[in-house]
């Protein structure tokens, strides 16, 4: 009885924290640190700024992560993508050293491999910059790691096709990598825009015969089923023929 009145009163809603999972404890207190750490770090160099570090080692992250590597690797990402807010300061991403940038990136993929957020990072927001030596070096890491898993990380690529096709103006390169979305992205649920990227990046390069083929090609194989899209590659083929006639 005396126990009973001498502990603390807890809601029937509410539970002690013995009965929190581990996983959130040891990402709460992750973020802690992060967070502390930080927060510190700018305090001691508010209004200079101040680069991205080395990443540690991949073995040493998952000996600290208790095997939540997944909930580690969304810490590590909320905190690579504050790193641009700098007190005092307003940060560029051209003064950040890309080469970390991908390193950081890098790492968090190892961590969580099914995590899509990364690449479409990489390809959306790093990719953005005006500079063009930085673009090509963050869609060339988007590339290599679409080429590992192409059936899952296909969003990524085709943004860098936009990012190629439209910021870069690289026609050649933006037709290699639509290429290599419609040759290696091959599972079902992708859909058929994907495949046909490339014909769209071969009518802006003014290369019509070549677009000709691959919707003739596409019609042929089978492999576009819906009603729809059969009539719309028919109806753009048909317009392509008629462009082609009368530039000749």
């Amino acid at each position: 009885m005396l126990q009973s009145l001498t502990r603390p009163f807890l809601h029937p809603a509410e539970r002690s924290i013995v009965y929190v999972p581990r996983a959130i404890l040891f990402s709460m207190v992750i973020a802690l640190i992060l967070q502390t750490g930080l927060q510190r770090d700018l305090m001691k160099q508010s209004g200079e700024f101040r680069q991205l570090p080395e990443p540690p080692g991949a073995g040493q992250v998952r000996l600290i992560s208790l095997s939540d590597t997944v909930a580690l690797a969304r810490i590590t990402m909320l905190w690579l993508q504050s790193f641009d807010t700098q007190p005092g300061i307003s940060v560029s991403f051209k003064q950040l050293d890309y080469g970390r940038v991908i390193s950081w990136l890098d790492l968090i993929l190892e961590l969580d491999p099914r995590g899509q957020y990364p690449l479409l990072a990489a390809s959306r927001v790093y990719a953005e910059v005006n500079d063009e030596s930085r673009q090509r070096k963050m869609l060339e890491f988007v590339h290599a790691r679409f080429l590992e898993e192409p059936n899952r990380r296909w969003p990524a690529m085709a943004q860098a096709v936009y990012v190629t096709r439209y910021r870069l103006k690289d026609m050649d390169l933006a037709l290699e990598y639509a290429r290599d979305l419609s040759t290696h992205a091959t599972a079902s649920n992708i859909p058929q825009w994907i495949k046909q990227m490339q014909i769209y990046v071969l009518e802006d390069m003014g290369d019509l015969e070549a677009a000709m083929v691959l919707i003739g090609g596409l019609l042929e194989s089978g492999q576009v089923k819906d009603e729809q899209e059969i009539r719309f590659l028919q109806q753009r083929l048909q317009q392509l023929r008629e462009e082609t006639i009368n530039t000749d």
